[in-house]
């Protein structure tokens, strides 16, 4: 919320402000928040984000 925003602004040096929608679209919003939080995080820390470290290990190939 709105107030809670506030609050955490004082507290941390960055936060990520997420639009208030309804309940059934906030999993879809969120989601597509922490993709691009973890895309710029790999970009930064330079990592090959076409082919993340232990892929082979959770994925199969057909």
């Amino acid at each position: 919320t709105k107030a809670n925003s506030k609050k955490l602004t004082k507290l941390a040096n960055e936060i990520i402000v997420v639009p208030e929608v309804s309940d059934q679209l906030l999993p879809i919003v969120e989601a597509i928040v922490v993709q691009l939080f973890s895309y710029y995080t790999a970009l930064a820390r330079g990592t090959d984000i076409d082919k993340p470290r232990n892929l082979a290990k959770s994925v199969t190939v057909e």
